[in-house]
C-alpha cells in the first residue's frame, strides 16, 4: 500500500496549490480519503473529507470555502485545491485513506 503526496511548496499569502494523493496497493475507490495537516508543534488535525465515489465533501471550518477536496478513481488520485492562502496554513499536508493508511506528507509554507 502507497500514498504518495506531491504539490507543496512555498506560496505567498493569497495564492493557490494544488495538492495530489496518488494511491496504490488497496482499492481506492471504496475508501472514504480524507486530508489532515499538522504545523509544528501542534497536533495534526483534520481538513477536509471526501466518500468513496466522490458524491459527498466536508471541511473544516478553518479552511471551507477556500479549499476543495476531489479524487479521481479512475487514476487513484485525490487532491486538494487550496486557494486564498495564509500563513496559518502553513503544515505539512498528510492524505489519509481512512482510518488505515497514511501518506509521508508534503510540506506547504505560506510566507511573504
Amino acid at each position: 500500500v502507497q500514498l504518495v503526496e506531491s504539490g507543496g511548496g512555498l506560496v505567498q499569502p493569497g495564492g493557490s496549490l494544488r495538492l495530489s494523493c496518488a494511491a496504490s496497493g488497496f482499492t481506492f475507490n471504496t475508501y472514504v480519503m480524507k486530508w489532515y495537516r499538522q504545523a509544528p508543534g501542534k497536533e495534526r488535525v483534520w481538513v477536509a473529507t471526501i466518500t468513496g465515489a466522490g458524491d459527498s465533501t466536508n471541511y473544516a471550518g478553518s479552511v471551507k470555502g477556500r479549499f476543495t477536496i476531489s479524487r479521481d478513481n479512475a487514476i487513484n488520485t485525490m487532491y486538494l485545491q487550496m486557494k486564498s492562502l495564509k500563513p496559518e496554513d502553513s503544515a505539512v499536508y498528510y492524505c489519509n485513506a481512512w482510518p488505515r493508511y497514511w501518506g509521508q506528507g508534503t510540506q506547504v509554507t505560506v510566507s511573504s
